[in-house]
C-alpha cells in the first residue's frame, strides 16, 4: 500500500466527514481527496520531483502530503524557522520541487529556483485543476518503496540531515498503530507541532485513517490552546513536555477541558512534576508518553494511561519510576539497549538504543539505509530497559559529557534539578576545559520570578549522586533555548556559556 490509499480508503469510509480544520468549515473526506486529485495534477504538470511546504500547519499540508503520493513523488516539509544560510543550503537539494510558501520565504524559493504559490494559491488552484473530478487511472499509483516524505533533521547538534521515509514505512506505522473508523464521528484531534515534525505528518495519517477531525494550532500560547480545546470541543491533543508545563505553570488559567478525553505528549523529556501535576489537574484525562524518532516513522514505545494512573498512585518506588519513563516498546516494534561494542545489556543496565521494524526507515537522502546486519537502527539515544520492560530514555549519545576519564548522562544530573521546585526548565552541558577535557556546567530557569540559590542546587545534586556529577558551576536564565517542538539546542548552551558578556548570574 501507499499513503494515497488511505486517503482513498477514508474517502469511501468518511465521505462528508469534516477531517481537516474546524467543524464549520473545514475539509471532509471527499474534500481531501478531490484536492489532493488536483493537488498531484499540478505537481505533474510542472514536471516537478517533489513538493516542498514552507509554511505553518493548515490545511494545505495534508493536501501537499497526498497530492505528493498521488504524483509519486516526495512531500518535503521545510522549517520556515531557519536563518536563509541553512536554508539556501537545504533547497538547493531541491531545484525541480513545486513550493508552497508563505509570502515572507517565497523568497527563498525564488533564489533557489523553485517555482512557489502560496498555501490559500495551492489550494484554490488544487481546487481548479480538480474541475473534472476524480481519474483514478489518470496515474499510477505510487511504488510502496518509493520515497513519500523527506524531512530534515533538527540540526540541534549538527547539520540538518534528510530522513527518508517510503510509503510502506508509514503504512506499517500507521496500520500497526490504529484502528480503521475507530475514531467516532465527533472526534476532534488539536496538533501543535510544526508541519516540519513527524509527528505533524504520522497524526495526520493516523487521524485520518481513524477517521478524526485533526485542527491544527498555529501559534502556540497557553490560553489560546485551552480556547480551542473548549471552542473546538477537542477530545484528543498531542503537545511537547514545554508546552504541558506552561499551560499547568502559568497562573491565572481557566485549565477546563471538559471535552478532553487523551493527551499524547513527546518530542523531549518530559519532567516528572509536570506530568504530576497535570494527572491531578486533569484526572479524566487519558495520558499517553510516545517515544519515537523521525527515522522510525514515529513512535516506538508507549506509556499508556492505566500506566501513568498506577504510577502517580504508587508507593513502590520502581512503579513510581515508570512515570518518567517512555513506557514498553508498541507490538510492531523490537528493542535492544546495546553497549558500546554492541552486546544486548541486562534489565537495569545503560546503553545503547536500538529499533527494528516495518516502520523503521534509519535511512539518510544520499546516504542509503544505516540498519546493521539484523535490520536494527541505532537511535543514538541512550537508556536503559527495567525488569518490566518499561523503557528509560536517559539522553542522547552526542550529549554526553566526557569528564576525565569518566561519562556522564546529563539527564541524571537534570532529573535532581527539575525536581526543586522554585527550577522551572533546566539543562546541564559539557563545556571545554582544558584539565579535564570538560567540564559540567549548568542552566537553570527559575519558576515565576523566584530566586533559585544556585549553591543550594550544588549540595542537592552532590546528596543525590557523587561528587563527580555536581556542576562546578550553575547559571540562571530567563529562558533555554529550545526548537518549536521542545528539543534543547544544547550548541547555543554550551555557546551561551563560554561567551563573554553571557547572559548569566552565579547566584
Amino acid at each position: 500500500m501507499n499513503v494515497a490509499m488511505l486517503l482513498d480508503m477514508a474517502a469511501e469510509g468518511f465521505r462528508e466527514r469534516v477531517l481537516v480544520g474546524r467543524a464549520e468549515d473545514g475539509l471532509t473526506a471527499s474534500r481531501l481527496r478531490e484536492l489532493s486529485v488536483g493537488g498531484a495534477r499540478l505537481a505533474r504538470a510542472a514536471g516537478a520531483d517533489a513538493i516542498l511546504h514552507l509554511a505553518v500547519n493548515g490545511p494545505a499540508f495534508p493536501v501537499a502530503l497526498f497530492a505528493a503520493a498521488r504524483a509519486g513523488v516526495p512531500l518535503v516539509p521545510v522549517n520556515y524557522r531557519l536563518g536563509s544560510e541553512q536554508l539556501d543550503a537545504l533547497l538547493a537539494n531541491h531545484p525541480r520541487a513545486l513550493g508552497i510558501a508563505e509570502p515572507e520565504q517565497a523568497d527563498a524559493l525564488r533564489r533557489a529556483g523553485v517555482p512557489a504559490v502560496s498555501p490559500a494559491e495551492w489550494l484554490a488552484a488544487a481546487a481548479d485543476s480538480d474541475a473534472d473530478g476524480v481519474d483514478a487511472t489518470e496515474a499510477e499509483p505510487a511504488d510502496p518503496d518509493s520515497p513519500a516524505v523527506l524531512i530534515y533533521t533538527s540540526g540541534t547538534t549538527s547539520a540538518p540531515k534528510g530522513v527518508v521515509l517510503r510509503h510502506h514505512h508509514l503504512v506499517s506505522y500507521v496500520l500497526g498503530t490504529v484502528e480503521f473508523a475507530g475514531a467516532g464521528a465527533e472526534e476532534a484531534a488539536l496538533m501543535s507541532v510544526p508541519p516540519y515534525h513527524i509527528a505533524a505528518v504520522s497524526n495526520v495519517l493516523t487521524n485520518l485513517y481513524a477517521g478524526r477531525r485533526v485542527v491544527t494550532l498555529e501559534q502556540f500560547t497557553p490560553d489560546g490552546w485551552l480556547d480551542l480545546v473548549r471552542q473546538q470541543r477537542i477530545t484528543n491533543a498531542m503537545v511537547v513536555p514545554t508546552m504541558l508545563a506552561r499551560i499547568m505553570d502559568t497562573e491565572g488559567l481557566d485549565r477546563s477541558v471538559p471535552s478532553l478525553r487523551a493527551l499524547a505528549y513527546g518530542g523531549a523529556k518530559m519532567p516528572v512534576r509536570v506530568i504530576e501535576t497535570a494527572l491531578r489537574a486533569w484526572p479524566h484525562v487519558d495520558f499517553v508518553n510516545a517515544y519515537g524518532l523521525t527515522e522510525t516513522s514515529s513512535t516506538v514505545a508507549v506509556l499508556g494511561p492505566e500506566e501513568h494512573r498506577a504510577a502517580v498512585t504508587s508507593d513502590d518506588p520502581v512503579v513510581r519510576s515508570r512515570l518518567g519513563s517512555v513506557g514498553r516498546p508498541v507490538p510492531s516494534v523490537e528493542l535492544e539497549v546495546r553497549d558500546e561494542m554492541g552486546a544486548v545489556v541486562g534489565a537495569g543496565e545503560p546503553g545503547q538504543i536500538w529499533v527494528r521494524g516495518e516502520q523503521v526507515s534509519g535511512e539518510y537522502a544520499g546516504q542509503g539505509p544505516t540498519v546493521d546486519e539484523r535490520g536494527f537502527f541505532h537511535t543514538r539515544d541512550q537508556g536503559r530497559l527495567d525488569a518490566d520492560g518499561y523503557l528509560h530514555v536517559e539522553g542522547r549519545v552526542d550529549d554526553t559529557i566526557i569528564r576525565g576519564a569518566e561519562n556522564i548522562a546529563p539527564a541524571e544530573i537534570e532529573d535532581v534539578l527539575l525536581r526543586h521546585p522554585d527550577v522551572l526548565d533546566a539543562v546541564v552541558v559539557g563545556v571545554p576545559d582544558e584539565e579535564w577535557g570538560q567540564r559540567i556546567e549548568a542552566v537553570v530557569v527559575p519558576r515565576g520570578g523566584a530566586r533559585v540559590d544556585t549553591e543550594e542546587l550544588r549540595e542537592a545534586i552532590r546528596a543525590t549522586l557523587r561528587g563527580s556529577r555536581t556542576p562546578d558551576r550553575i547559571a540562571c536564565w530567563p529562558e533555554l533555548p529550545r526548537t518549536p517542538t521542545g528539543k534543547l539546542v544544547r550548541r547555543d548552551i554550551v555557546a551561551g556559556l563560554t561567551a563573554e558578556g553571557q547572559p548569566v548570574s552565579g547566584s
